[in-house]
């Protein structure tokens, strides 16, 4: 049997936005019965067919890296980097400033000096992630329900994250105890799977790579729509894993 290729998906935001119980959605199709706060990085594991349905259907592995959002971990994060195949930025629909957040989360990632408070506030150029050899990225709101209520009571007004539109990513709102969130053929459920097609089709599939200048890796020539597995360095076949308890 042959092995099943994999790729690695960075879930980035502020502790306490909802990324453990999103990551389990994702991964089981059913809501996490008591998460608890992630120290360090957790990892799930997704199956996903690419391309469902076509001549090009291939199985993969999809590696959800639950980032914590502590500021504590701050000078830590970096190891939990590299490679990053794909990234899903999460805010709290009822907390403004983890959508502001987001900003420091995508600099930081990139390897900016997401410590300077000026960059809180500087927009993201959609030109740097437009390109055919940029990493993937899907803006997620959670707590769904809860801004819904608020909003019946003239409490709030959602406001779709601006990051999404700077980057030309889509975004999707979710509740995260409520598996009918991702429930097949929603449009939620369509976003997601076309993010995760994405992330392999520039993984695998595609003449340039999906890294930016600071973490390309070296082109490969592609002789058909194989993945292209048998060349690849040896750090990029088996991701580390990293559990801080």
């Amino acid at each position: 049997m042959a092995a099943i290729e994999k790729v690695k998906v960075v879930v980035l935001g502020d502790s306490g936005v909802g990324k453990t119980s999103l990551t389990h959605l994702i991964a089981h199709n059913k809501p996490i019965l008591s998460p608890g706060w992630t120290v360090g990085c957790s990892v799930e594991v997704k199956l996903h067919k690419y391309k469902e349905g076509t001549q090009a259907q291939n199985t993969f592995f999809v590696e959800l890296w639950d980032v914590g959002g502590s500021n504590g971990h701050r000078n830590t994060r970096d190891v939990f980097y590299q490679p990053t195949h794909g990234i899903i930025l999460v805010h709290d629909l009822t907390n403004r400033k983890s959508q502001v957040n987001l900003q420091k989360w995508l600099a930081e990632i990139l390897n900016q000096d997401s410590s300077n408070p000026t960059l809180q506030h500087v927009d993201v150029d959609p030109e740097q992630f437009l390109g055919s050899t940029q990493i993937p990225i899907l803006v997620i709101g959670t707590k769904y329900d809860a801004a819904e209520e608020k909003q019946r009571k003239n409490q709030y007004r959602r406001l779709a994250s601006s990051i999404a539109e700077q980057c030309g990513a889509d975004e999707i709102f979710v509740t995260c105890h409520q598996a009918r969130s991702l429930a097949p053929g929603s449009t939620n459920s369509v976003k997601l799977t076309r993010f995760f097609d994405k992330v392999i089709e520039r993984r695998y599939y595609s003449r340039v790579s999906p890294f930016s200048d600071k973490r390309r890796i070296p082109p490969y020539i592609m002789a058909t729509s194989t993945p292209l597995s048998n060349n690849r360095p040896s750090q990029y076949m088996s991701p580390r894993f990293y559990h801080m308890d």
